[in-house]
């Protein structure tokens, strides 16, 4: 199973993805136009082991609508992903039952070892 949520207007997605001819070999998800599922959201917490670690605090929207300034638990942070894409920590990729999460040079580079 290789999986790869990603936004199509995020740059550093597009520079990943070319990385590694991933349409050939993942199954791909634009989240903006194709918005990722409560399941999909859980399968990434169980593998993830939280939801934190899946939520991004650089999205724009983290700011302008002041949960920066709140104590934000786990339900929280499940709420916000679903609600608003910009939320989902990015790219993520699942190979195998292993997932890698955003994009660090040491998680792009776990992730591209992974995969050759």
């Amino acid at each position: 199973m290789k999986k790869a949520f990603y936004l199509s207007t995020c740059s550093t997605c597009q520079k990943i993805l070319a990385q590694i001819n991933a349409p050939d070999s993942f199954q791909m998800q634009d989240i903006k136009t194709s918005p990722i599922t409560l399941d999909q959201l859980e399968e990434m917490r169980d593998l993830a082991g939280n939801y934190e670690s899946l939520f991004s605090r650089r999205a724009l929207k983290y700011r302008s609508m002041v949960l920066n300034e709140k104590n934000l638990g786990e339900d929280d942070y499940k709420k916000w992903i679903l609600e608003e894409y910009t939320f989902l920590k990015r790219p993520v990729f699942i190979v195998d039952h292993k997932i890698f999460i955003g994009n660090s040079k040491k998680v792009v580079e776990a992730f591209l070892s992974k995969i050759q």
